[in-house]
Order: C-alpha cells, then sequence, then structure tokens
C-alpha cells in the first residue's frame, strides 16, 4: 500500500502547491488508480496501428477523442468518434479524426487521440465521502445519475469501512431491490461494488486532507463497478478530533465522580429556596453515608455538618466537589479544587455557554485541563446515582432503585426522567445531567457504566454528540454487553451546509445519526416516551432465542393492530405450521380464526387463554409472544393477569423462557392488571397496541446487533 500512498501524496503536494482545493480529472483518475478505485480505462495513440491495439485491450466499445492544446472544441472540429466497436474501426477512426483536425486549424499541435473504454449500461450509483462535524470522515452510498439530489436515497457508515459495513449500505438504501435486477436486468456485482466502498473510505481515511469525494455515476455491472466521474476537494487546514482518553482512565475518574467517599458542597446555605441548600438537603435526606463538606465564606455550619471556607481548609480527601455558586466565581473555586486534588467537579450554575458567555466556559475547561478535573455541566441538574444513595442535585431526592441507568442534556427532560421512574416504579441506577458538555459527555458515562455491576440498560437523551466517532466506538463496545438506546434530539434540524458536492449536498444532519447508531447497535428511540419505556421494559424482557413471532388475542380488532406494529417494529410474524395450527385450534371454537395472529375470540373462558399461551411458550418453533387481550365478563382483567404470571412462571420452571408482551383493551381495570403483569415480568399497555410491541422490538434491535440472535 505504501506505493498507492506515494502516488497520491504526490498528486496532494501538487494541489496544495497550487493552492488549489480540488483535484482535476487526470488527477482523480491517478488517485483512484493508486487505490484501485476502477476508472475507464484510457491512454494516448500517436499512430492508426496503436489506436487498434490500445482499443482492443481495452474491450470496446470505446470512444476516441483528438488530444490538442490549440483545439478546445473537439466536438465542433470532428474530434470526437464514439462507439467504434474492431480494431479495424479504431485504425479508421483514427485517420479521420486527424483529418479533420486538421481541416478544422491546419496548424494545430496535435498530441495524438485519446482511446477511452465507453461504459454501457449498468445501474448508475454514487460513492461518496464527506467529513461531518462531529462524527469525521463517512463513506456514503445511493442510487447516482441525474436524480441522486431529488430522491436524496442515500446511506452513511464510519470510514474506514469494513466489507460488513459496505455489503449492509447496498441494503440500506429505499431502492435496494433495483440492485438485484428489475424487469429481466442483471443484478449488480454486489463484491465489486462493496470493494469500491472500503477503497473510498480507505482514501479518506489515510489522507483526512480529503473532505469530499464523489464517485457519479458509478456504472454497476454483473461484471464489475466502474467511477465514471471522479471529484475530489480538500482542505489542508482540516485537523481531525484528538483520539479520546483511554478508557481506564475515564473509568478511574468516573467511579471517584459516581462513588465518592466524601462530597464538598461549594455554595451550600442554611437558607431554604437557595440551590446550594437543596443540594445539601438531597445529600442528607437521600441516605449518603459518605462525608458531606460544606463550603462557605462566612458559616461556621450548615444543617448539622462543619462548614470550611474552601476546599482547601478541608482535612481529608474530597472525590467530587458539587457547585451551587453564580458563573463568575466557578473558575476561581475550581482552581482551589485543582490544587486540592479533587479528581470531579459538578457544576449546577448556569450562565456559561448557553447564556451567550462562552468565555467563562473557555476558562473553566482550561482549569479543568490544568488540573486534570472532570468536569459535569455546567447548567445541570446534578446527578443521582442510587447505589450509593447519592443525590448530588437541586430536584428531589430519589431512592427507587433498579438497574436502568439515564442521562440528558436537558434539565426539563431529566425532570421527566425522574417523575416517569417514580410513577412507573422503574428504578435507576444513574440519572445524570450533562448540560452544555464542558467536558464530561455521553461516552464518559458509556464507559462508566459499561463496567457498572448495578447497571443494566443504558438510555441517553442528547441534542448532538460532541465527538460522534468517538461515542460511536464506545456505543459499538458497550452495546454488545447492554443495550443503549438514544433519543437523538433536533432530528429535524436544517443543519446540511452548503456543499460543492452530491455527496455533501445529501448529508442531512438526522441520516448521519440514523445510520451510524444503527451501525453501532443503538437502539434509537423516536420520543421521550419510548426513551423511558425502552429503559424500562428492555431488561425485563428475557433475550429470545429466534425471530419467530406468535399473537394470541381475543379480539380480532386488537390482532390487526398488532400485526402492524410488528411490521413498524422490525418483527416477523412466525408462518404457522399445520400441526402447530391444529393443536392450537383445539383450543379454540371453530369460528375463532386460524393462523397468527391466534384468535380466540372474546366469549372464551380464562382457561382458553391459559392453555393458549401455555402452547406458545412450549412450543420450541415460537420464541416470543405478544397477548391481546379483550376485557369481558367471562374473564375480567384481573383474573386474566393472575392466570398469565403463574403460567409464564410455571413454564419457566420447565425451563421455557421467552420474552411476552401484553396489549390490554378494556374499561379503567385494565390499568392495574397492566401494572400486576408488568411487576410480575410481563411489560403490558393498557390501551394501546404500539408500546407492548416497540418494547419488544427493541429487545429484537439489541439482540441482533450484540450477534445473540
Amino acid at each position: 500500500m505504501s506505493n498507492s500512498k506515494e502516488a497520491v501524496r504526490k498528486v496532494l503536494d501538487q494541489v496544495k502547491a497550487d493552492n488549489r482545493t480540488s483535484l482535476t480529472a487526470p488527477e482523480g483518475k491517478l488517485v483512484c488508480d493508486a487505490y484501485g478505485i476502477p476508472v475507464p480505462k484510457e491512454g494516448v495513440a500517436k499512430s492508426a496501428g496503436e489506436a487498434g491495439k490500445m482499443a482492443s485491450s481495452m474491450g470496446f466499445p470505446v470512444v476516441m477523442k483528438i488530444v490538442s492544446p490549440d483545439i478546445l472544441h473537439k466536438t465542433e472540429a470532428g474530434g470526437v468518434i464514439v462507439g467504434l466497436k474492431t480494431a479495424e474501426d479504431a485504425e479508421k477512426a483514427y485517420e479521420t479524426i486527424l483529418g479533420n483536425a486538421r481541416k478544422y486549424k491546419a496548424d494545430a499541435k496535435i498530441d495524438g487521440v485519446q482511446v477511452q473504454q465507453m461504459l454501457a449500461g449498468g445501474t448508475e450509483v454514487i460513492v461518496g465521502s464527506i467529513t461531518d462535524g462531529s462524527f469525521g470522515k463517512l463513506v456514503a452510498f445511493g442510487l447516482g445519475g441525474v436524480l441522486v439530489e431529488v430522491l436524496k436515497d442515500i446511506t452513511f457508515r464510519l470510514a474506514p469501512a469494513t466489507k460488513e459495513d459496505a455489503l449492509s449500505m447496498l441494503d440500506g438504501i429505499q431502492a435496494h431491490e433495483i440492485l438485484k435486477g428489475v424487469r429481466g436486468g442483471e443484478p449488480v456485482n454486489r463484491n465489486a461494488l462493496a470493494d469500491v466502498i472500503v477503497k473510498v473510505s480507505q482514501l479518506v481515511t489515510d489522507f483526512p486532507e480529503i473532505v469530499e469525494l464523489d464517485l457519479n455515476p458509478v456504472f454497476a455491472t454483473a461484471k464489475g463497478a466502474t467511477a465514471a466521474d471522479v471529484r475530489i476537494v480538500v482542505d489542508f487546514a482540516y485537523v481531525p478530533k484528538p483520539k479520546p482518553r483511554p478508557t481506564e482512565e475515564i473509568v478511574a475518574a468516573m467511579s471517584r465522580i459516581m462513588q465518592p467517599k466524601a462530597v464538598a458542597v461549594v455554595g451550600a446555605s442554611a437558607e431554604d429556596g437557595k440551590i446550594g441548600n437543596s443540594v445539601m438537603k438531597n445529600l442528607i435526606n437521600g441516605g449518603y453515608k459518605g462525608d458531606i463538606y460544606p463550603i462557605h465564606p462566612k458559616a461556621t455550619e450548615i444543617l448539622g455538618y462543619k462548614a470550611y471556607k474552601s476546599v482547601k481548609d478541608v482535612p481529608g480527601v474530597i472525590d467530587t466537589a458539587v457547585f451551587a455558586i453564580p458563573a463568575k466565581f466557578v473558575a476561581a473555586a475550581l482552581t482551589e479544587c485543582g490544587e486540592k486534588k479533587i479528581p470531579g467537579a459538578v457544576l449546577i450554575p448556569s450562565g456559561f455557554a448557553e447564556a451567550g458567555a462562552p468565555e467563562l466556559q473557555a476558562e473553566i475547561v482550561e482549569v479543568g485541563k490544568k488540573y486534570d478535573i472532570r468536569l459535569m455541566g455546567p447548567n445541570i441538574y446534578g446527578f443521582y446515582y442510587t447505589p450509593a444513595n447519592l443525590c448530588a442535585t437541586f430536584c428531589t431526592a430519589y431512592d427507587v432503585k433498579g438497574s436502568a441507568a439515564l442521562s440528558s442534556q436537558s434539565g426539563g427532560i431529566g425532570m421527566a426522567i425522574i417523575g416517569f421512574s417514580r410513577s412507573a416504579k422503574m428504578g435507576v441506577s444513574a440519572i445524570v445531567g450533562l448540560g452544555n458538555k464542558s467536558d464530561i459527555d455521553e461516552d464518559d458515562l458509556l464507559a462508566f457504566f459499561e463496567q457498572d455491576p448495578n447497571t443494566a440498560i443504558i438510555a441517553q437523551h442528547c441534542e448532538d454528540l460532541k465527538d460522534g466517532r468517538a461515542f460511536a466506538e464506545a456505543a459499538k463496545r458497550v452495546s454488545k454487553k447492554k443495550p443503549v438506546v438514544v433519543l437523538k434530539a433536533g432530528r429535524t434540524s436544517a443543519g446540511a451546509k452548503a456543499a460543492s458536492s452530491h455527496t455533501g449536498a445529501l448529508a442531512g444532519n438526522d441520516k448521519i445519526y440514523e445510520d451510524v447508531l444503527a451501525q453501532s447497535g443503538v437502539i434509537r428511540a423516536r420520543s421521550l416516551r419510548q426513551l423511558l419505556e425502552f429503559a424500562r421494559g428492555v431488561p425485563v424482557l428475557p433475550t429470545p432465542k429466534g425471530e419467530n413471532v406468535l399473537i394470541i388475542t381475543g379480539a380480532g380488532g386488537s390482532g390487526v393492530l398488532l400485526s402492524d406494529s410488528c411490521v413498524d417494529n422490525g418483527l416477523s410474524l412466525m408462518s404457522m405450521p399445520a400441526d402447530l395450527d391444529a393443536a392450537f385450534r383445539k383450543f379454540i371454537p371453530p369460528f375463532g380464526a386460524a393462523g397468527n395472529p391466534v384468535d380466540i375470540t372474546g366469549g372464551e373462558p380464562p382457561i382458553t387463554y391459559v392453555n393458549t399461551v401455555k402452547l406458545g411458550l412450549s412450543d420450541e418453533r415460537i420464541h416470543s409472544l405478544i397477548l391481546g387481550y379483550w376485557h369481558t365478563i367471562v374473564t375480567p382483567p384481573m383474573v386474566f393477569a393472575r392466570n398469565m404470571v403463574e403460567v409464564k412462571k410455571e413454564m419457566e420452571a420447565k425451563g421455557f423462557v421467552k420474552p411476552i408482551v401484553a396489549s390490554l383493551a378494556g374499561d379503567v381495570e385494565v390499568e392495574e392488571a397492566a401494572e400486576y403483569l408488568y411487576q410480575n415480568g410481563i411489560p403490558a399497555y393498557a390501551y394501546s397496541t404500539e408500546l407492548p410491541v416497540e418494547v419488544l422490538g427493541a429487545k429484537y434491535k439489541w439482540a441482533r446487533g450484540a450477534g445473540l440472535l
């Protein structure tokens, strides 16, 4: 590969010396040749015989063009002949072109005749690359040609992309069926196309100064893939983001912040209604067992704890300092924390970058770097870590312990997380505010929660990712062990800047997030409610052993809506084998619908639900169950709920463990039934056929991404 790098470096050095921002077509061809990206074969012939030989070695048809610095309008001069099919044709064309050129301009300097392979047929696609502010180098693939910017049918992956990534891109566009050959057309050579994608991704990784690249169109045929046109834009000032800190280093610092033995409250107050008072009360009332040091310029004690003028006056070691003082005083107090060697600061105050004071934020970032203090915030509600009974926040004390770790960029969303967790009895291991993300961001949290035995799922709300590539790499690693759910706010941002290439123009912000999050094994939540429901439901469900989903319903209408939800959430409804269908029919009235959904109809006694669900759990071909309950006099809601929990436990004891979710249609009593089911390991929802299936779909997405299916 080193020779190919040298060849590209030589071309780029010339572009830099000329102070240009883009490459010429011949330079683009040299770069493609160096990296083995197929472009049309071409050469300059100096005689008719040479033209014939050249054309034969390229393969027909060819196009021939006059090469002369004195003839700019080649076609007008009769200097272009297309569609030549034999060596003899090429020899004749050579003589014709030369004759025409002499007629056109007798004294023209003629360098020869260019012979170029003509690309015929195939599907026109685009392969490109862009440089994103958050994710860095991305490779893109989509339908090419004239419609590319109209259809915007394009997909992205982080570069460098693997062969597997590249093949997934071919299926990642809406028009992927076209590549398989439609209406008698031949399918394209998938390997050849994937190969071009991989090589482009390697090229832009090796040369970060290539900020945009378009191969458009690439002619994809059954034989191969050839780039007809190459456009390369460079920016020699581009600097990639620095590598993130080593994971061990992140975990060591985060552990001292999240599980501190001693906490200082800078700006502690005895006065009700002050943030420094709320933080103190929450630490005390939340049951935190470590040392608490209030820091206050005048007080001697606050809420029964000895107060200190500065963190430097505290005799012991301090792990975390929570700040509740105005923005303008933070830098000075943070410097004292640095001198005291405190590894973490939780910056509640607002009035920094979000309020038009970026210089105040830049100042605290510098102090953090100088003393190696990790900064959470500023402009946050603080954080909770329930295993340590730690409520380092001004919100409310919170004590419902569980295994979900949640974070939010916004305080309002943080409060919604607290309220939902309490109301739904979800329980959390942590709730963290990230605010302005002057330092600590989502990937730091991923590194900590990955190794935290108290956390089973990580759910994050974010408006932007400071370093999307670092996040994607962390998420790819973590999601193999624990589900990672992301609610990306600002989906509809008009974030695409005016770009000088097709690929650049197509890089609408959200499509990049969509594709890279999927590539990283992340479950994407579409709404706040979904984020919360996934955080609650995904850890409750066991991991399915296969893709076959079965619906058992007492209401035909629910069955149809549940089927729709399965399609929307990428779940596959099992096609029912004849023997299994016969087995189910034993329990259903003759007018019940066969197949999947299994419709037991409304008038059935509880035993019908019990028998059909037992069969669904015991047959190894079925991998997960969706129950549609209908409130009737014969089977009241709580009777149904108790029966289902009993059947689930009985079958689990026999080794049949499968995910079950339930949708309950009925009067208000179904609310209590849904709650009872949920508390017993069956995520259940009153009045919704979408939510239970979305939760099951999220579990499947994670299991597929983690390679467990």
